[in-house]
């Protein structure tokens, strides 16, 4: 029998002082100046650019939970259709994100609330982790080993007595001013990780954090990062760091962020050059169109909601139904909208150059990730 547990408990790191070292720090500032010049890339088209972005992000971070879902299962959730678990998944692990950034963006800095508001947004849905959705674990958990004990576990978190303590040092460290961004944003990360406050979802809140860190030491203002798309290529690499991290290691997990988010970033610009092409294309797709049609404001609106039902666009455009249905015909004849379901009334369409953007921006990473 189990007769004895032995927990971590981690330092506190709210007054911590680091010591960097010239070549980290070189590859730290590369990142950076790659995170600045997306964050400034094509203002006009950063509605369009965002959405792609949190969307990447929030999959990525999903399929490192090993919870996998195509683009269009995904799209489809985001519509309420519930045939898929990890696609729905996926969906709440974008709300989570969407609402710690918001959180963050009109505070200022990084409270309890927004930590807890994101994993409500997370796990509300979720039929095992509904109750416990946005509240703070009052039991045991671990990492590894069995679902029913922790025996064999890789990591015991500390006891739920002592998380408010550390999410308080925590809080503390991720609202200095005085770090470099991306060190920051990666020592929260893996400091949340360590204390794993919740029964479930520590890690997509965790992968906001860093985002959230980002926003709130302005290294980002209107977009996030989709460092997860990095991660996730070596995914055991990934937790590898992390417990690099809780044996006193910081490095090799400074070294990681820095080289995973200057590629998330540079790739990320080379989608954003993409996504601001993309409308152009579409108007030598759709032909002649007269300025006020239907068709015309349906594709002013795709770059900025690129997954939409029939419904959505009869609501959003001050047209006839029979026009905004024509046009949507008409934009799925020209290969600029594709069908995401197969019913015959409410379909759900996807801007198909956008979505395949999707899947690329995440194929580079991987294929740019060493």
């Amino acid at each position: 029998m189990l007769r004895e547990v032995t927990i971590s408990l981690p330092p506190m790191i709210a007054g911590q002082d680091l010591s960097i070292d010239s070549p980290l720090a070189k590859d730290l500032e590369s990142a950076m100046r790659e995170i600045t010049a997306l964050d400034d890339a094509h203002g006009a088209d950063l509605d369009a650019l965002g959405i792609l972005l949190l969307r990447t992000e929030s999959v990525a971070s999903s399929k490192i939970e090993a919870v996998e879902a195509s683009l269009d299962d995904y799209a489809r959730a985001l519509h309420g259709i519930r045939s898929n678990a990890s696609a729905l998944s996926m969906v709440s692990a974008t709300a989570a994100l969407d609402a710690m950034i918001g959180n963050v963006t009109k505070a200022g800095r990084i409270d309890l609330a927004a930590i807890t508001s994101a994993h409500e947004a997370l796990m509300r849905d979720d039929p095992a982790e509904a109750r416990y959705a946005g509240r703070l674990r009052d039991m045991q958990n671990w990492i590894g080993g069995s679902d029913h004990s922790p025996r064999a576990a890789l990591y015991v978190p500390p006891p739920p007595d002592l998380v408010r303590k550390y999410l308080d040092d925590l809080i503390a460290f991720a609202n200095r001013d005085d770090l470099p961004a991306l060190v920051q944003a990666a020592i929260a990360h893996a400091q949340f990780e360590s204390i794993h406050p919740f029964t479930d979802g520590n890690g997509r809140i965790g992968r906001a954090l860093i985002n959230s860190v980002l926003r709130r030491r302005g290294a980002t203002t209107r977009i996030v990062i989709p460092l997860a798309s990095a991660l996730v290529i070596h995914r055991e690499r990934y937790f590898d760091l992390l417990n690099i991290y809780r044996n006193g290691e910081v490095r090799p997990l400074l070294a990681s962020f820095a080289e995973a988010s200057r590629i998330a970033a540079s790739e990320s610009r080379i989608s954003a050059t993409r996504v601001a092409e993309i409308p152009a294309e579409w108007r030598k797709l759709a032909g002649p169109l007269r300025g006020g049609s239907a068709a015309a404001d349906l594709l002013t609106m795709l770059p900025s909601q690129p997954i939409l039902s029939s419904e959505d666009a009869c609501a959003a455009l001050d047209a006839p139904r029979s026009s905004v249905f024509a046009a949507i015909n008409r934009l799925h004849d020209a290969g600029i909208l594709r069908p995401l379901t197969h019913r015959q009334r409410d379909q759900i369409w996807g801007a198909t150059a956008i979505l395949d953007e999707l899947d690329d921006l995440s194929t580079r990473i991987a294929l740019a990730v060493r």
